[in-house]
């Protein structure tokens, strides 16, 4: 496998912000696609750089937005600590989230290394939901959503949804319960949506994350497993 080069970046977003984004690619100078990372409630730390060179290492040039930038510069919670990251995620909107997948996103069409506008997008916890809001907002070959939270919050955007969806949640999760769960699928099944519902019976929230009490390996391997066989059935790499 050729070397991943990883940098740090730094947008100008449409409403007068600056974001900064971690990227990794493979620097064998070909084309690859894109995707696009999104962060826990906990930042675009340690765990979510590594996923972002997972990525990299499948063969996309992948991209991680930091989205507490308007509250927070490379803000990086801790993962006992929940009530330190409440006040940047209670002060995430729509709109801004919006320019921020927008923003990233354009980056990577822009990409001189872009293979054939091939982008998808994948989100963790968080990002789960975020996943999902970028789904109907650009144009993406594939979205993956793990165990995204306040997804019911923005169903009434569904149909604007392109890409098939794969979704992953936790049996043991006390943060998204059944209802909403049903409610996510209903909503993509009515409007005619692809998708892809998986629940790990023996997952909690945060069952991909091995920095977390919560990880789960054999969830973790298995989701990976499917990740990469949904991207390679949606994402063009030649």
């Amino acid at each position: 496998m050729d070397e991943i080069i990883t940098e740090k970046l730094s947008f100008n977003v449409a409403d007068g912000t600056s974001m900064s984004a971690f990227s990794a690619q493979s620097n064998d100078g070909k084309k690859h696609p894109g995707i696009i990372v999104f962060q826990e409630a906990f930042g675009v730390n340690g765990h979510i750089r590594d996923i972002t060179q997972r990525f990299a290492r499948l063969g996309f040039i992948a991209v991680a937005p930091e989205l507490f930038h308007r509250t927070a510069h490379e803000f990086e919670g801790s993962y006992d600590d929940f009530e330190g990251v409440r006040k940047h995620v209670q002060a995430l909107t729509n709109d801004g989230l919006i320019h921020d997948i927008e923003t990233t996103y354009n980056w990577l069409k822009n990409n001189s290394q872009l293979h054939n506008d091939q982008i998808a997008a994948v989100g963790y916890c968080m990002g789960g939901r975020v996943s999902l809001l970028a789904n109907t907002t650009v144009k993406l070959s594939a979205a993956i959503s793990f165990y995204g939270g306040g997804m019911v919050s923005i169903l009434d955007r569904v149909p604007k949804i392109q890409a098939s969806q794969l979704m992953f949640w936790g049996g043991l999760d006390q943060h998204i319960d059944e209802k909403q769960i049903s409610a996510v699928t209903y909503a993509l099944k009515e409007n005619n949506k692809k998708y892809i519902s998986v629940v790990f019976s023996d997952a909690d929230h945060g069952f991909n994350c091995d920095a977390r009490l919560a990880f789960n390996s054999e969830a973790s391997r298995q989701a990976w497993a499917l990740v990469r066989e949904f991207l390679n059935t949606y994402v063009s790499f030649e």
